[in-house]
């Protein structure tokens, strides 16, 4: 069955009208914001809310964790929704769960109240992504498509750069202990801004892909059993020698209901029914490989920031406020480029994304040099210039990867198989947080004073880890690159 996309004019056109378009994406890029400034703010709030709700290092781990769990289990189901039903409906559905758990936040009497409101949280933050990332497919074609996905990069390295510094002068304005409620506070009016516009704005109608609509219970229940499996025991992991064991025993639920998935969607199919996953679009090598390429990119790079923070926070006792400062000019180097990147994928494609893991590489690879060599007054200005070099490569990863690997996917699919590569980010981040953070503290266990050049180790290791990732990512881009230029494939 298809469909046909209708802009707030009435027209129906396959896209839109340019003049519809540009609201409906304007919208996409607040929203896709808005969840970005909430995400990396509320790290910053995470001591506020400690001191406020007298909660112990286990509980704040929850709230991050839940959150991200959460985001995971609701990806990939809300982006089929979005496919098979509406995505339009489910944009709303997703914006006004986010703020109203946003508000349920704010107004949390105790630990556990805000614990499951993040959860919630989380939940609708994961229904609305895929949508964000569907509505730009479905809106956009060819060079169209990257000098759009250009902008949302852009967006997300703008919106990471100043959410710590927001969430902070949000505390500084609301007190060292109830503060952090303004940072929640924050995203109700905006969502209801944001919510306006989208009712006013966003197209109705769009294409469908073939199969039906029906949902697919059991695959559902599966895929959630997998992905808790997964996700669960990296998200527990702090590198405290106190870490349970036990927790590596959910990779076998992981593998139990993985491979219980798999079976059942290649049933489902062959029934001519619409999976949750299609299984053939990982016969697109763009595809495929711009997932891998992404999961490893993710795995390193939010690694890399904790190293940092954790270094001069410390290692050099930076104050917290000066330690995410550091971190900035890499978010707003990345906001640049990937808004150029965008406009160069076209003409260069797989290339512009090794060439930026390769610069990625080079800042690393400063930033370890900055932090072991440096004398500590110049290692935070150092540092923080190495940044810059690894936000330029970054711009050129993030955007140009994001168009390779939708290039070929239909605009039908495209809610689902964008939140298939949301899902591969959170996995690989997870991962590769959970083996620095245990790589650092092997050698600084937490709670004690060290002597320097033990966390001048511990940050050359952790870094270490960071640029194996990083390694991996760029051998698959070579690989693809080859493949791509083999089959007379330059831009995209």
């Amino acid at each position: 069955m298809t469909d046909v996309s209708q802009g707030p004019s009435g027209e129906d056109t396959a896209q839109g009208t340019r003049a519809a378009r540009g609201p409906a994406f304007a919208v996409c890029i607040a929203v896709g914001a808005l969840t970005i400034l909430d995400l990396s703010g509320v790290n910053v709030a995470l001591p506020s809310i400690q001191r406020s709700l007298h909660a112990d290092s286990t509980q704040l781990q929850l709230i991050v964790a839940g959150y991200a769990l959460a985001f995971g289990l609701t990806l990939v189901p809300s982006g089929r929704l979005g496919d098979t039903r509406s995505r339009r409906a489910m944009f709303v559905i997703g914006l006004v769960g986010f703020s109203l758990a946003s508000a349920l936040c704010a107004l949390a009497p105790n630990i556990l109240w805000l614990t499951i409101a993040r959860f919630v949280q989380g939940a609708a933050a994961g229904v609305q992504m895929p949508q964000v990332l569907g509505m730009i497919q479905q809106l956009y074609r060819g060079p169209e498509r990257g000098r759009a996905f250009g902008v949302f990069g852009a967006m997300v390295g703008i919106a990471t750069a100043i959410g710590p510094s927001l969430a902070g002068s949000l505390i500084a304005l609301g007190g060292a202990e109830e503060g952090w409620r303004l940072l929640f506070w924050f995203n109700v009016p905006c969502g209801a801004v944001a919510l306006f516009f989208a009712l006013r704005f966003l197209p109705r109608r769009q294409e469908r892909p073939a199969g039906g609509t029906q949902l697919d219970p059991v695959g559902l229940i599966l895929l959630a059993g997998a992905i808790l499996g997964l996700m669960l025991p990296f998200l527990l992991t702090t590198g405290s020698p106190t870490d349970d064991p036990l927790r590596w025993l959910w990779l076998i639920a992981f593998v139990a209901f993985g491979s219980a998935f798999l079976l059942w969607e290649r049933r489902y199919a062959k029934r001519g029914l619409s999976p949750i996953v299609h299984l053939d679009l990982f016969r697109l090598a763009s595809y495929r490989n711009g997932i891998l390429i992404a999961a490893v990119y993710f795995a390193g790079l939010p690694a890399s920031f904790l190293v940092t923070t954790l270094f001069l926070q410390e290692g050099l006792h930076a104050q917290p406020l000066a330690a995410g400062l550091v971190s900035v000019p890499f978010a707003l180097g990345a906001a640049v480029w990937a808004f150029i990147g965008g406009r160069l994928v076209q003409r260069f494609g797989r290339a512009l994304v090794v060439v930026g893991l390769v610069i990625v590489i080079v800042g690393i690879g400063a930033l370890l040099a900055s932090a072991t060599l440096a004398p500590p007054a110049a290692a935070e200005w150092l540092m923080a210039a190495s940044t810059l070099v690894g936000g330029i490569g970054g711009g050129f990863v993030i955007s140009p990867n994001q168009t390779l690997t939708l290039s070929e996917v239909p605009p039908e699919e495209g809610s689902a198989a964008g939140s298939i590569a949301q899902l591969g980010q959170r996995v690989g981040t997870a991962v590769g947080v959970a083996l620095v953070t245990a790589v650092f503290f092997a050698t600084v266990p937490g709670g004690g004073n060290h002597p320097i050049d033990q966390y001048h180790q511990a940050v050359r290791d952790g870094y270490l880890v960071t640029l194996a990732l990083l390694a991996v990512a760029l051998v698959v881009g070579l690989v693809d690159l080859r493949a791509r230029k083999k089959a007379g494939k330059t831009g995209v």
